[in-house]
């Protein structure tokens, strides 16, 4: 099953009171993909961009970032409002 299905089933369950974990799994894994992105470029990770990047659990964000990690310079560059 793609990323975008179980993400598309983890918000209609999310609604539904359910399946916070799976959602939570999705967002991880994608604030590790950002991070082996990165890593794998070469570009430099303070611990405090790692903080924040994990911490997101916005699955647009995340994605945004994502994409972004493929053709930034840094990673301030991906910060924006991650929160």
């Amino acid at each position: 099953m793609k990323s975008e299905t179980y993400e598309y089933w983890a918000r209609e369950n999310i609604a539904k009171g359910k399946a916070e974990g799976i959602a939570e799994g999705i967002a991880e894994g994608k604030a590790e993909a950002i991070l082996t992105v990165l890593s794998a470029r070469g570009i430099e990770v303070s611990d405090d961009f790692s903080e924040r990047i994990r911490k997101c659990h916005d699955f647009d964000r995340l994605n945004s970032r994502l994409r972004a990690a493929a053709t930034v310079d840094s990673s301030d560059e991906l910060l924006g409002d991650i929160s």
